[in-house]
């Protein structure tokens, strides 16, 4: 039994009372009633029993992620798959889309597959890589696409080349579980290569990130059933080498992490036994599930009720976004721990106030031998009392932000057997970094990081365009390095012998690859989602239209004499926030055909979500609605004053009356 003194474990009940008619107004007060009367509250310690949505009850029945996709994937005579298939695919790393360009009246869709990978950290060692390359250019669309959470993606996949591309992906020695799904998602960590025994915090990222990909992977066997036909793999998972496996060295600043060429089977199976008897370790207090109930110990069948996003990093580097996961952890330069932050996400629905983006907030300072424990207790707290009931209000934030910090580290406590949690320690402030050029990795290698617009991997059409498929495979056979995805969506080259350096530099100019130094900074800040016309929730252009809009913006800047400025700018073909734009200085948010709501006042540090300035503005005249927030930044800011800095401190309502004031003179750049 739970301990009687902790009277929050059935927050369900608050949930039920919260959650249909959640807002930042409503969550508040509910708060404060449910503060009011938990003492008096007497509880169990199972949550209240929700009534689950479909995507809840497709789960439960689908035998721990089968059926039906596992009879439909046979059937080739079709092309496509239901809607419960549709679902139960993305917990593989697959998402079935088609070619909205392609649609024709009175014709079946042209329907293909996304796959995206799990690359912990974003690490790739070249030999993937060139598998990858392979794939997309024999199966897929011939390019790739780095995501904002440091993975790949292949678009273009026929149904009946699925088992073949994803069974040669596991064979490489990566995987598509845990790219998707309602299931922990890509790890994020700083993408800095960093190997200096004065630097060892990045070190210890690495090992916490390749800890929490391995210890929340999904149990069921449905994936080696259904891609490898119940094979054991020959491969090995690379970034299994980052994690300890000593009893007492917790935190991997000490391990020696083998290159991927030596990291051998044996070593493996020593890692997975570790990571076993972590997932498996039952304190008694409800975090594991009984063996005989599921073979899913942490998930259950049911699995958590929304997707679930982790970020590793070190203090001061803000390069992932800390505050946009579930769970960030943040290595302490005293390496005794890390700071737990829970409860952001930017997912949101126009015009519905229940959904709103949030930025994380600080739980506690954990030690490092307790930080499985907590994991998987903040885990099991979003399995058990997390919205399953509407799943627009299912993530993490939403169960943070009803009950209050304080509330959910009680419930965190519990589940951990009521000891209290220690306070947050102060940490040093953030910078935000996106390790591009030339840095010393400090054992004696070097690593470059180079901007790719929007993160599309392919030889661009035209005289003078990046060829960067050509490229990457140019350098990977001619220097034998690997690569780190970034979470701007670029790319570093790692573990290059200075003497190699040259090679690079002459391969980029060669396959038209622009130094750091020769790009905008607009350009460099700026990241986009792939929206049209593969997504199938995009209402209009993000990735295709970002380069002309970063060109807009840049001459509108430069007419207002702002030239040299820098803006960290995203965009986005819905509200739905995969690159991340309600953290942005500047955010262009598709809200209708050919408009988007402008969002701003984030900070260039990444610190805080902004705000929604204007909805409906059309992308046409966007100028025209950009003009009066650049001249009152222009002429009425502090010295050296970040715009999204200063509209933050100015606040919407003086911004919206300078603007209802405001003639626009500038010229608009539509035709560009």
């Amino acid at each position: 039994m739970w301990p009687t003194r902790l009277l929050l474990l059935n927050c369900a009940a608050v949930l039920a009372l919260t959650t249909t008619s959640l807002s930042r107004s409503t969550a508040r007060e509910g708060r404060q009633v449910y503060n009011s009367d938990m003492a008096a509250m007497s509880v169990g310690h199972m949550p209240k029993a929700q009534k689950l949505d479909k995507i809840n009850e497709m789960k439960l029945a689908s035998s721990n992620l089968r059926h039906p996709l596992k009879d439909e994937l046979a059937d080739l005579e079709s092309i496509s798959i239901s809607h419960d298939s549709y679902n139960l695919l993305k917990f593989h790393g697959s998402y079935q889309q088609d070619d909205r360009s392609k649609r024709q009246k009175g014709q079946e869709r042209a329907y293909q597959f996304m796959l995206r990978l799990k690359v912990p950290g974003g690490e790739c060692p070249g030999a993937v890589y060139s598998v990858l390359d392979e794939l997309c250019e024999k199966y897929g669309q011939q390019d790739l696409r780095i995501t904002t959470r440091q993975a790949w993606q292949i678009h273009g996949i026929l149904k009946k080349d699925l088992k073949t591309v994803i069974r040669a992906i596991m064979d490489s020695g990566s995987t598509t579980i845990g790219g998707c799904g309602d299931i922990n998602r890509n790890v994020m960590v700083p993408p800095a290569p960093i190997e200096d025994d004065l630097r060892p915090q990045y070190r210890a990222a690495r090992h916490w990130t390749a800890l929490c990909a391995e210890l929340f992977v999904p149990q069921t066997t449905a994936f080696s059933e259904i891609w490898c036909d119940g094979e054991k793999l020959a491969s090995v998972q690379y970034w299994k080498r980052h994690i300890t496996v000593s009893e007492g060295v917790s935190s991997g600043m000490r391990q020696e992490v083998k290159p991927v060429a030596k990291f051998a089977k044996e070593d493996e199976a020593a890692v997975d036994a570790r990571i076993q008897a972590m997932m498996r370790d039952d304190n008694g207090r409800g975090i594991v599930l009984p063996s005989s109930a599921t073979v899913e110990p942490i998930y259950g069948d049911s699995y958590l009720p929304r997707k679930f996003k982790i970020g590793v990093t070190v203090e001061g580097d803000n390069s992932i976004d800390v505050y946009i996961n579930d769970v960030s952890l943040v290595v302490l330069d005293d390496l005794s721990g890390v700071n737990v932050l829970v409860g952001g996400g930017l997912g949101r629905t126009h015009g519905k106030e229940t959904t709103f983006a949030r930025a994380a907030e600080e739980l506690a300072f954990v030690p490092n031998a307790n930080v499985p424990a907590v994991l998987k207790a903040i885990v099991a707290v979003q399995r058990d009392h997390g919205n399953r009931e509407v799943r627009a209000n299912a993530r993490l934030k939403y169960l943070v932000h009803t009950l209050g910090i304080e509330v959910f580290r009680t419930l965190v406590e519990a589940y951990l057997g009521g000891e209290a949690l220690l306070s947050p320690r102060q940490m040093k402030p953030w910078r935000y970094s996106d390790w591009l050029g030339w840095h010393s990795a400090g054992d004696g290698t070097l690593f470059c990081g180079l901007n790719i617009e929007q993160g599309r991997v392919r030889d661009f059409d035209g005289e003078g365009s990046p060829q960067w498929r050509s490229f990457l495979r140019s350098v990977i056979d001619s220097t034998g390095c690997d690569l780190t995805l970034t979470p701007s969506q670029s790319v570093v080259l790692r573990n290059i012998p200075p003497i190699q350096r040259s090679t690079i530099d002459d391969l980029m100019k060669k396959f038209n690859i622009l130094p750091v130094e020769a790009v905008d900074p607009i350009i460099r800040l700026s990241m986009a989602c792939p929206a049209l016309p593969l997504c199938g929730l995009a209402v209009t252009e993000a990735e295709r239209y970002l380069p002309t809009m970063l060109r807009r913006v840049r001459l509108l800047l430069d007419h207002l004499g702002l030239d040299g400025e820098e803006l960290l700018i995203r965009m986005t073909g819905c509200p739905n926030g995969c690159a991340r734009p309600y953290m942005a200085e500047l955010a262009f948010v598709g809200d209708g055909k050919a408009s988007y709501q402008l969002y701003i006042g984030g900070s260039p540090m990444l610190t805080r979500v902004g705000f929604a300035f204007k909805d409906r503005c059309q992308l046409r005249t966007i100028e025209h609605d950009l003009e009066p927030l650049f001249v009152m930044w222009r002429d009425k800011r502090h010295a050296c004053e970040a715009f999204g800095d200063f509209v933050h401190r100015v606040g919407k309502d003086m911004l919206v009356a300078f603007s209802s004031c405001y003639t626009p003179s500038a010229p608009v750049f539509a035709d560009l």
